[in-house]
């Protein structure tokens, strides 16, 4: 256990279970340096306690470089609650789960995240002061869609998202509000989803084509932007995407580090992750702190600035963008960074 915690550079894992609420929960606190530990609590089915202990692991991880970059002033943390298979009272987990956070005694501040509600962060907030209850799908969403047009304008001088095709895969909280987003600036969507309702619903808000979860690696578009769970970037899927551009709201997209080399020598320019889906954590760690929806959306309306940067030190160092943004994260972590490195935080 302690060779794995060690190995993403953890600085602590919490286990915490209550047999009677069926209540098995982690908590991953990464990296305190710039702050408290911030990140969201997932809500989903594992397989096993090692399927739960390496996500929540390597989320925490990439919250730590999410919020370096996105100059906030908080460390990089993760939850999961192993959702049980049946029987069990959502509301009182989620308050379990709430005193368990207020025990940490700060240590720990989270939010909605991949299987969890407003009504969720609401159960917490009963027992807890260490959460951000408002949802932050749309300013997610909202930060995907201009590192996007970022990374369109860079692939071609001058390029917006008017008639650029975009294929969408997953359409939940954020996904569903980034199709919105980009269909209001022109885009051409191309969308996929395990949940049929949600395709339709899409398709007839947006006019977009849809195709089956297994063919949305095979279609031809500008930008595929993977909004579902993590690890969709493989051997498999990489070659054979037919598309210019890699960026989505999705957390951990690479399955291994050599994939972002495998997009680049495949020529596609591929988005962080961890940098352009800021916006979610940024209007949530932000609003816990009280600041406006002006000081909110100026941070947000940062990002493909710091996309830009990422993508020009990427170019000038002769590595991955991948490893760019870990490096310039890693600077800011060890307060290494020059301000003319970190736009972000010119914004604090």
């Amino acid at each position: 256990m302690f060779h794995r915690i060690e190995s993403f550079g953890a600085e602590a894992l919490h286990c915490f279970s209550d047999p009677a609420l069926g209540l098995r929960a982690l908590i991953a606190i990464h990296d305190t340096r710039l702050g408290p530990a911030f990140g969201g609590s997932r809500f989903i089915p594992y397989i096993d306690e090692d399927a739960a202990v390496d996500d929540v692991l390597k989320l925490s991880l990439g919250m730590t470089r999410k919020n370096a970059l996105a100059g906030i002033p908080f460390g990089g943390g993760k939850a999961v609650i192993m959702r049980p298979d049946k029987g069990f009272k959502r509301h009182d987990i989620f308050r379990r789960f709430g005193e368990v956070i207020e025990g940490l005694g700060g240590q720990f501040v989270t939010a909605m995240d991949a299987g969890s509600e407003t009504e969720d962060m609401a159960s917490i907030a009963s027992a807890s002061v260490y959460v951000s209850v408002a949802d932050p799908a749309a300013h997610t969403a909202l930060g995907v869609a201009t590192g996007i047009e970022a990374a369109i304008a860079r692939r071609e001088a001058n390029a917006t998202l008017a008639g650029a095709t975009v294929a969408v895969q997953g359409l939940g909280h954020v996904g569903s509000k980034l199709c919105a987003q980009l269909a209001e600036r022109g885009a051409r969507l191309i969308v996929t989803d395990f949940d049929r309702a949600r395709i339709d619903e899409i398709v007839a808000r947006h006019d977009a084509e849809a195709v089956s979860p297994g063919q949305i690696y095979d279609v031809d578009c500008d930008v595929f932007a993977p909004c579902a769970l993590g690890g969709v970037l493989n051997d498999d899927t990489v070659a054979r995407l037919r598309c210019r551009i890699v960026a989505g709201a999705a957390n951990n997209q690479l399955a291994h580090p050599a994939i972002a080399e495998a997009l680049r020598a495949r020529n596609i320019l591929y988005a962080p992750d961890y940098v352009i889906n800021a916006g979610g954590v940024i209007f949530a760690a932000l609003s816990y702190l009280g600041d406006s929806e002006f000081q909110i959306l100026k941070k947000i309306k940062r990002i493909p600035i710091t996309l830009t940067r990422v993508l020009d030190l990427a170019e000038r160092k002769r590595v991955t963008a991948e490893e760019a943004a870990e490096g310039l994260a890693r600077e800011i972590l060890e307060g290494d960074a020059p301000d003319d490195t970190t736009p972000m935080l010119a914004a604090r």
